[in-house]
């Protein structure tokens, strides 16, 4: 589903109603509430009336006027109350959609895995995840029980004010839409402006991130400073587009307030020419009495104040809209779609894997990484998928994930279409290794229970002594339980990517996918670490993708990779003596010449 114009925001606010179905019994509550609240304001209008009318113009003593004076303190009392569990009631409505908003972002990009997201800045999807999910809060809290309170609580007042003086009821209702009216007139363009606003703040989050994690390489080139010129250029056009934002939720306050003014004082000229005796329509062939009209008055404000809330409110909808367009682009992203019956794969069975004329391309077909690739690849054997950068070597991997599906062919587990299976209950018997290993702020041995949670203290030992982990946090001030901070800082590369191996054991999965493991690594560091994955892959399934050739020759099966397509595929020995690419690519390293990483 593709995002909506910015100049029709019609499907975007029917989406958003439908976030509301979860969390309709607050919205509902909140307007119930706020309808008591209504009937109590006519109750407080009437003893304050009767209150002044007793005092003044009866000239009743204390005595008389003390139960309605302990009555009123009663209303007002729980017309605070009331007030207080109408916002409780809306402040849930929208933390739940939000919550529910948020696990939807976090489970759609989890679906969709690196190939949907692509090259999407991963400031931008956190600011969708955060700041413009936050800002659908007020649609639901204040916005949508606002809508229906905003006829049902006049409608009520003016039920009241009808017997009395029909003029008074008819002259209430006429002005009444003036509010709404423009309301709606000010806010069309508060949508687009908002949507605006958001793609700004998008982008200044994206630059942001990228700043901080570029640090280190900006200041290595003198540029860091520099830098500073450009957070400042995006932060003044975010700070520009909030200003637009803010001047038309002021300008639009300010023009409500001036008509609601404009029609209370038009009814209070009514009462007033009526009392003079200027006016003598409008009360069924009676004369009004000062309590009558003193009620009539004190209720036309809090007639007008839902339209006035309404307006209000108003600009919390453009702006809700706004985050919605933000929000729609990344329920746009691809996804893996399960059709039919899902079938699982068993750990311990037989892991024979096919790759049947796959082929996958990027945006949209228009980008082949994968051409027609056929290959098999039997249960317990390793393999080795060899070729230069952009050969598609990580895009196998990827799809062996289930981050993505091929354009067109299939891939086959045991003799089962891979599209068709639980991607959870497949992902639990895969352990992926990248040349960039993914560590998080903790401790390590945090880091390496996410292979196994719920592993014993025996496995988790057995786990970080086979990648040898033991060797370098014995040195370490806490051990094993030293805190490390993002993406392994406080550890160098080897170190690094021998936690990821550790936490990869540890999951004892049955297919193991190597992607670079040892890209960027001295010689020895590399031997300890490929030694350690051949110990724990026996008996397991290994697919190895690699430019570096010095332990080819240890792996059951190699498949060189050559513009997407396979150039060629046999044993180690059966590739030398056909003299082809492989033998180029030893010649080239035997000369020195290494592939250029990653893929």
């Amino acid at each position: 589903m593709n995002s909506p114009s910015s100049t029709d925001t019609r499907p975007l606010v029917r989406w958003l109603i439908s976030q509301a179905k979860s969390v309709c019994l607050w919205i509902f509550l909140s307007i119930g509430i706020a309808f008591l609240g209504g009937l109590l304001v006519v109750l407080q209008a009437r003893l304050i009336a009767d209150i002044i009318h007793g005092a003044f113009m009866d000239r009743l003593p204390r005595e008389e006027l003390l139960p309605m004076f302990t009555l009123l303190a009663i209303v007002i009392a729980i017309r605070a109350f009331l007030q207080w569990a109408k916002e409780v009631s809306g402040f849930q409505a929208g933390a739940r959609v939000r919550e529910k908003l948020r696990m939807s972002i976090l489970r759609h990009l989890a679906e969709s895995g690196p190939i949907g997201i692509g090259g999407r800045p991963a400031g931008a999807l956190a600011s969708v995840a955060i700041e413009q999910v936050e800002a659908v809060h007020g649609f639901f809290a204040d916005y949508l029980p606002q809508l229906v309170i905003a006829f049902l609580v006049p409608i009520t007042l003016v039920a009241f004010v009808f017997p009395i003086s029909w003029a008074a009821g008819a002259l209430l209702l006429a002005t009444a839409p003036m509010v709404p009216l423009f309301m709606v007139l000010i806010g069309m363009g508060a949508e687009s402006i908002s949507q605006r606003n958001f793609q700004a703040l998008s982008r200044m989050s994206a630059h942001f991130l990228d700043i901080l994690q570029g640090l280190g390489t900006l200041k290595l080139f003198g540029r860091s400073r520099a830098e500073t010129g450009s957070i400042e250029k995006v932060s003044e056009q975010y700070r520009l587009q909030t200003m637009k934002v803010l001047k038309v939720a002021f300008l639009s306050a300010a023009v409500l307030e001036f008509f609601s003014s404009f029609a209370i004082a038009m009814t209070a000229i009514y009462l007033g020419m009526s009392f003079l005796g200027y006016i003598n329509f409008g009360t069924y062939g009676t004369p009004l009495t000062f309590a009558d009209g003193l009620f009539i008055l004190i209720l036309a404000p809090d007639f007008y104040l839902p339209l006035r809330d309404l307006g209000s409110h108003f600009h919390v909808r453009a702006e809700a809209v706004g985050a919605a367009g933000e929000i729609q682009k990344v329920f746009a992203l691809p996804v893996k779609k399960q059709e039919g019956v899902i079938p699982t794969w068993q750990k311990g069975h037989p892991l024979n894997i096919r790759f049947e004329n796959v082929h996958y391309a990027f945006d949209g077909g228009r980008n082949a990484v994968l051409c027609d690739v056929d290959l098999e690849i039997q249960s317990g054997k390793r393999l080795a998928i060899v070729g230069a950068s952009g050969s598609g070597k990580t895009t196998i991997g990827r799809l062996l994930l289930t981050f993505g599906q091929p354009s067109d062919g299939r891939i086959l587990i045991n003799g089962v279409d891979l599209s068709t299976l639980d991607p959870e209950s497949w992902q639990k018997h895969v352990s992926w290794i990248g040349q960039h290993p993914v560590l998080f702020h903790g401790t390590i041995r945090e880091n390496i229970r996410v292979g196994n949670p719920d592993a014993s203290k025996e496995e988790f030992e057995a786990a970080a002594t086979a990648a040898s982990v033991n060797v370098f946090t014995d040195r370490l001030p806490h051990g094993i339980d030293t805190t490390i901070g993002e993406h392994g800082s406080g550890l160098s590369r080897g170190q690094a990517q021998q936690v990821a191996l550790a936490r990869a054991f540890l999951k004892n999965a049955s297919l193991i996918l190597l992607d670079e493991p040892t890209a960027g690594l001295d010689s020895e560091t590399e031997t300890k670490i490929m030694d350690a994955i051949f110990r724990f892959c026996k008996g397991r399934t290994l697919i190895f993708m690699t430019h570096r050739l010095g332990r080819i020759h240890e792996v059951d099966q190699i498949v060189v990779l050559a513009n997407g397509k396979v150039a060629e595929q046999g044993t180690f020995e059966e590739l030398i003596h056909l003299r082809g690419l492989l033998s180029q690519f030893l010649t080239s390293l035997n000369e020195g010449v290494l592939f250029s990483e990653g893929t």
